[in-house]
């Protein structure tokens, strides 16, 4: 993917500090925090008109925190956004409503739910107020590496010029479909399901202000408000392939098997919009942080690292690794040996490992628990799940404050999971425990068992993370 700029003819352009390849949520927020700690910046992007995608909607309290961190939170504002303070969990008929531990942070902190692509523009907007960042649309096709060292990116223009930026530090953050990752890490992307999303228009979640996770078949619906008068609606579909739009498979599929499962309250808004058409599909990608320390680069953002969006967690992960990065930076005034400068920011990968495992392995991990099956003891896993967290105080506020950013610990993550399991067995022998109602509960513990080996595995491959407290 990198190529010799000695033997590039294309025009090579001023020279910045740092080079951000992208200008999505984590590349404005970046080029905002290091601008404003006096780096000149460069950022090239290959599409600066308002985004429109169906993910990147719901920012954890976690994640606003890091924005308030960066100075970046009035970049929810003037978008519509709405603040989240819980969720709402279904299961046959039944509901359970988990409120975010907010007790003792400001009072203005909340989840916000928003349009992705509004929320972009006015961090985007942020960022080039900012003298010394610069933001130009323009498509990166390759890294220019010199002796195994990135000097900066070759770039075509809209209007089709070839050009080169170079710099001491080229960050690459263009998302989950970048071309440069492979150059920087071992992209090893898994796809275990697609989201299917549209939006309802003016209806009433039955939990105002709160993100809604029903637990259906064959696996879980969301659904938040994205405005004051739209609410989010993403399907999960297991596997690659979805049901065809065009043909008409897919508003069967959702007339047929997914509205009976949705709350009164929303199944005739969920009709109207699967009769509006505007049906969106998007694969759900999962890929662990496994980067390839490179002189002159950095990865950030979906192009480093995915998890799946059940959880909502990808921009708290990539604001909290901002955060991280910018305290690295800060004391460095001189950014040219590339050689130093790689070495020293291999504690970045082991700073980020808390915030950032907690949250990918949670997210894997709550996607399998919640998704149908025909084990039965999986489907008393989902029970014990539901059951659990219904019954509040610790019993949720724990693994609330492990999903919202809040409380990130991989220790605590794993002492919840292995206790749902305990309270799965208990409720299994009480009043009196039957020989089926054993081997149940014996086969309960054991599919805990793979849980928490998988949960430890994933841990440990995400940047090979520490599971200590």
């Amino acid at each position: 993917m990198g190529s010799d700029s000695g033997s590039n003819d294309s025009k090579i352009t001023e020279s910045a500090d740092i080079i951000i390849v992208g200008a999505g949520v984590a590349g404005s927020a970046l080029a905002y925090t290091l601008g404003k700690d006096g780096r000149r910046v460069r950022v090239i992007e290959r599409d600066l008109s308002l985004p429109d995608r169906i993910v990147g909607e719901l920012l954890q309290p976690g994640g606003y925190l890091k924005l308030m961190e960066l100075g970046l939170e009035d970049c929810v504002d003037k978008i519509d956004a709405q603040q989240i303070y819980g969720y709402a969990l279904f299961k046959d008929g039944k509901s359970t409503k988990l409120a975010y531990p907010l007790q003792h942070v400001e009072s203005d902190v909340a989840g916000r739910s928003f349009h992705n692509g509004r929320f972009i523009q006015r961090m985007r907007e942020k960022a080039s107020t900012l003298p010394n960042v610069k933001l130009e649309q323009g498509t990166v096709t390759s890294l220019i590496t010199e002796k195994g060292t990135v000097k900066g990116v070759q770039y075509k223009t809209k209007n089709g010029d070839e050009l080169i930026a170079k710099a001491p530090l080229t960050i690459v953050c263009d998302g989950c479909f970048s071309n440069l990752r492979r150059s920087l890490c071992n992209p090893k992307v898994d796809i275990p399901s697609c989201f299917v999303a549209l939006i309802l228009e003016n209806c009433k979640l039955p939990y105002a202000n709160h993100g809604h996770v029903i637990l259906a078949d064959p696996s879980p619906i969301l659904l938040y408000p994205i405005s004051s008068t739209e609410v989010r609606c993403l399907v999960d579909v297991p596997g690659q392939k979805v049901p065809s739009i065009s043909n008409g498979e897919m508003s069967h599929f959702l007339k047929s098997a997914v509205a009976p499962q949705m709350p009164s309250e929303l199944y005739d808004a969920f009709i109207s919009a699967i009769e509006k058409g505007n049906i969106k599909t998007m694969p759900n990608r999962s890929m662990p942080a496994a980067p390839y320390p490179t002189p002159g680069a950095l990865l950030l953002g979906d192009a480093f690292n995915m998890r799946h969006p059940l959880t909502g967690g990808g921009m708290t992960v990539a604001l909290s690794d901002i955060v991280v990065l910018r305290d690295l930076l800060r004391p460095l005034h001189n950014l040219n040996d590339a050689s130093s400068l790689c070495k020293y920011l291999e504690s970045f990968y082991t700073l980020r490992k808390p915030t950032a495992s907690t949250i990918n392995t949670l997210a894997g991990a709550l996607y399998k628990v919640f998704s149908g099956s025909s084990d039965p003891a999986s489907r008393e896993m989902r029970q014990a799940c539901f059951d659990y967290l219904s019954l509040g105080g610790v019993f949720s506020n724990g693994p609330i404050a492990l999903l919202s950013g809040l409380n990130p610990r991989p220790l605590k993550l794993i002492l919840h999971f292995f206790a749902v399991a305990v309270y799965g067995v208990g409720r299994l022998l009480l009043p009196f425990p039957s020989f089926k109602r054993l081997l149940l509960g014996a086969r309960l513990i054991s599919v805990c068992v793979l849980y928490i080996n998988s949960l430890v595995t994933v841990m440990f491959i995400d940047s090979s993370v520490s599971v200590t407290d």
